[in-house]
Order: structure tokens, then sequence, then C-alpha cells
């Protein structure tokens, strides 16, 4: 099966792959949005993570390739079974997402509700890190991601359409924390695991390669450009201890900080826009409204069921303001915004003069920084990616935070404060603050 990618080409499907694409679980993401609310500024933003999730699966076949040139494996069916591992992963990775994206994580049920009988075999706990996740409690993406790989049709379809590849194993590179209990990822001593995990989710992963170029090409924008290509063609591995790590050869490390900063201005740019915000923003004013009446299911057949195109009918159809304002396209209008590096109270004393006045206001506030090294993510320092010198065979690999001066020089975090105010009350508001020069 042949798909035409107007950002990749020509993607190739086995037939196998076709049967899980075609699936009511995959063919859902048809209809959840990459970007969310961001068509609202950027009118060509409106892929979905369909078309994303196929890219990634595609991007992921061409890293293992490029590896596996000079990674020699026992036999041609390891080899061939961990690249249908490593494609299912990418390719199902984003399955569980609900109506546009993370905010609708804000009315998932509770975890154990999924009843996900996985989670018994973690090896330690999960590190939390959802974009919205106000509970450990609270389910999110992820754990839809797994109930689908582990407990659901598509699981089933899995096993019939996989003979020598259990869902278990690509749920385990999806989730880092779940036990691999039979060593399929194991060959010839060595653990392959680490480096299949960090291809779908890492500082360079594919999932990462793929959005910011399908981003940046629908949107219309230069950031997010990136020249992928060469950063494939320059993948490789690094064993230590008897596992495998993912690489990258130093003659393309100049291409990792571009791309490194292409991210980062994205994030500022683009995922931060300010009309993107406000209508966020709203939609979790009203998922979190005592009257509020959209709530995702536990049972995973119905959460199939589930899409942008129900969310927004359920906001049609709903009598609470914000929920109008956001089906009416009446958002609040941004008054203040402000960019710093470190905190700032400028927006809060604001924020309070307005409503002091009786003035409603929403303040919002975005948060990015360069890597999530920065974070202290204890993923990352147990599966480092390192850098290789293929021309010079005396230096040793070192982890790439420590081969480039980028995660020094983008250290800090960038900010940006905002302060919306309804329309109505816009030039009031603005004339408070003009006379008050905070």
């Amino acid at each position: 099966m042949e798909i035409r990618d107007p950002v990749h080409g020509t993607i190739e499907l086995s037939n196998a792959e076709a049967t899980i694409i075609d699936s009511p679980e995959f063919q859902r993401l048809r209809a959840i949005k990459q970007l969310g609310f961001a068509e609202f500024s950027f009118p060509g933003g409106t892929h979905n993570r369909y078309l994303h999730s196929l890219g990634v699966c595609h991007l992921a076949g061409l890293a293992f390739d490029q590896i596996a040139k000079n990674r020699p494996f026992s036999t041609d069916a390891v080899r061939r079974r961990f690249r249908q591992i490593l494609r299912l992963s990418a390719l199902l990775h984003d399955v569980g997402h609900g109506p546009l994206s993370h905010t609708t994580e804000e009315v998932m049920p509770l975890r154990e509700d999924l009843k996900i009988e996985i989670y018994k075999n973690r090896q330690k706990p999960r590190v939390q890190k959802a974009f919205n996740e106000t509970s450990e409690s609270r389910a999110n993406h992820e754990d839809y991601t797994i109930k689908y790989l582990t407990d659901s049709p598509l699981s089933k379809l899995l096993e019939q359409s996989f003979s020598d590849i259990l869902p278990e194993h690509i749920a385990c590179l999806v989730d880092k924390s779940l036990e691999n209990r039979d060593g399929i990822f194991i060959d010839q001593g060595i653990d392959f695991r680490p480096l299949l995990s960090q291809l779908v989710s890492s500082e360079i992963d594919c999932d990462r390669l793929d959005y910011l170029e399908r981003d940046s090409y629908f949107c219309g924008t230069n950031y997010g450009k990136i020249d992928h290509h060469w950063l494939l063609s320059n993948f490789t591995c690094h064993v230590q201890d008897n596992k495998a790590y993912l690489a990258l050869n130093r003659r393309a490390l100049y291409t990792f900080d571009d791309f490194m900063i292409s991210r980062h201005h994205m994030h500022l740019m683009v995922y931060f826009h300010h009309k993107s915000i406000i209508y966020e923003e709203m939609l979790n004013l009203y998922l979190t409204s005592p009257d509020c009446k959209f709530h995702l299911p536990a049972d995973i057949n119905e959460y199939t069921r589930y899409n942008d195109y129900r969310l927004f009918e359920h906001l049609a159809s709903s009598k609470n303001p914000w929920a109008q304002r956001i089906a009416q396209r009446t958002p609040f209008r941004v008054l203040i915004e402000l960019h710093n590096s470190g905190e700032s109270h400028r927006a809060a004393r604001m924020a309070d003069l307005l409503r002091n006045e009786g003035i409603e206001v929403i303040s919002a506030g975005s948060q990015t920084r360069l890597s999530k090294y920065h974070a202290g993510n204890p993923e990352d320092r147990t599966a480092p990616i390192y850098v290789l010198d293929q021309y010079d065979k005396w230096d040793r690999p070192i982890p790439i935070d420590q081969s480039t001066e980028i995660f020094q020089k983008y250290e800090g975090a960038r900010i940006i404060d905002r302060l919306y105010v309804a329309p109505e009350n816009f030039e009031k508001a603005d004339r408070l603050l003009r006379a008050q020069r905070i």
C-alpha cells in the first residue's frame, strides 16, 4: 500500500500495517487535529494526527534502516522484528489522544477506571509529564494509548496481523516504565529497547522530526524547517553496559543545534500564539466549570467515538458562556503580552488592577525551555543520546548535552505572560493600564 504524503512523498505500508490503519481506532485520528485551535491563527494548520502518525512511522523505518547498516543482528528475522515493532510503536504512539489533543485531558476519568492490566508490570512509577495533568490519578492520552494497545479490539487486531509480535512489545516502546517480561529486545546479549524507545520518544525522536516539518508546512511558516534527511543519515547507535542507545555522528551536530532552535521557536511563535492560547484557556474554563457536561469515557470502545467534531457539537449546544464563546468564535482579546526570561509580577499587578475595576480578566502564562534536559528528567539521564566521531576512532562517545553549547546558551526559560479581556471591555481596560503605567 502506498500513501502520498505532502511532506515525505510516498509512504509505503505493508498489508498488515494497512489493516491496522483501517481500524476504527486509528481512523479516529482523522478527526483529531494535530494543532487544536491553531487553525484560528494559521488557517492552513488543519492537518490531523492520522497523517502525522503515518509520517512518524515512515521516519522510524528510515531511522532504523540507517542504524542497521552498521549494526549486524543475529538473524534477519530479529532485524525485521525489531523494525516492525518500532514502526508499529511510531504509528500508534498518538492513538489515545483526546479531542483537541491535550486540553481535554482535564475531563478524562481516573486512571484506575481504565483498568489497564499491563500497568501491574511497571518497573517504576511513571514520570508525570502530561501537558495538563492536574492529578497523578487522572488518566491522560498516554494511558488511553496503552489501553488501546493492550486491551481493546485494536490489540486483538495486532495479534492477528503480526504473528511474532505481542501488543505489549509495542507498548514497551511507547511507555518506558513497562517491564518487558520475555526479553524480546535482547539480541546477542545487547538490549536494544533503549535505542528503539528513543526513536519513538527522546530529545531527537521521529515524532519531533515529523511534527516540526509538518506543522511548519501546513501553517505556512519558516519556523520548524529542519534538515531531517541529514539528521537521519547520521543516526547510529552506541552500546554501553550491554545496552544500545541512540547516537549521532558529530558531523550532524550543527544540524541538531538548528533542530533544537527550530523547535524552540515553533513553541514561541506558533504553538504559543495568543489566539490558540485564549481558546485553550476558555475551553479549560468550561471543562472545569460546575455545569460542564462533557466527560471522556473510561470504556475504550466508547472513547473511540469521541473526536474534535463531537466536542464542537457539544460546545455549540451548551449554554455555558465559555462554551458559547468558543462555538461562536467570540474569544477574549489579548490586552497585554509580556516576554521575559525570568519571574515577573507585572502581569499579576495589571490583572489585579483590572479586576478591582470590575473587569473580568483571563491571565495566561506560556513557558518553554529549549530542552527537557534542563528539567533533570530521569528518563533522559538513564537513556542518554551519544555523539560519535566517525572520523576519529580514538574519540570516546559522550552524551549529546556535553557535546554542544546549545543547552547552556538557551538554558533559561522563555515566558510569555498575557492578559485577555472581553472585546467589549478592551478600550476601558486599555485606558486604565495606560493611566497607571505599571
